[in-house]
């Protein structure tokens, strides 16, 4: 294994105390913008501080969702962003980054196949501006598709919950210190 891979095909980039970025597969410093780009790419990378080895790479990730949140069409309205604080520390904290992930990864999955069925119908002339112009006019249907699919997940996640609410109030029925009963708290 080289310096410039941490892994299996994975780039080094290390952070220098003065801030800069430097990528060891070509020998270069680098910003941020460049970061992106190597995301866009789909490239592996790791981000790790030069002085003591930690890994940097989600405060780095972090940092670009940041200045892009910061441009002129922010992804994440403020009402997101404080729910998803609201989950830090909360139980259910570890059950929320796994199904924003998933949720990610479905909605990246249709967007996918999206694009090969437009290249089937359309072939190679369906370019970056009729794909914009096909996104105009689909966004609506998209978005009423996403809020079923939101509206699904949750009557599930209900549903679910229910369930394992009865399967707890099952198993400890049996249990002698049921509500009402005992002492103090049953009737006189």
């Amino acid at each position: 294994m080289t310096q410039a891979q941490t892994g299996a095909g994975q780039r080094l980039i290390k952070k220098y105390p003065n801030r800069r970025l430097y990528d060891t597969q070509t020998s270069t410093y680098i910003t941020l913008a460049d970061v992106k780009q190597l995301v866009l790419a789909n490239e592996e990378f790791q981000v790790v501080d030069a002085k003591s080895g930690d890994d940097l790479t989600r405060s780095i990730l972090l940092q670009i969702i940041l200045e892009e949140e910061s441009g002129g069409m922010p992804m994440f309205s403020s009402n997101m962003l404080s729910q998803i604080i609201r989950f830090y520390g909360h139980a259910m904290q570890g059950i929320m980054g796994s199904y924003l992930e998933k949720n990610i990864q479905a909605f990246m999955e249709i967007q996918q196949r999206m694009a090969e069925q437009s290249k089937g119908l359309y072939g190679s002339q369906f370019g970056p501006e009729a794909w914009a112009q096909f996104m105009n006019v689909q966004t609506p249907m998209l978005q009423n598709m996403m809020n079923n699919y939101i509206d699904q997940s949750k009557n599930l996640f209900v549903q679910m919950q229910d369930q394992m609410q009865d399967q707890t109030r099952a198993m400890f029925s049996s249990f002698p210190f049921t509500p009402g009963s005992g002492q103090g708290g049953g009737r006189k």
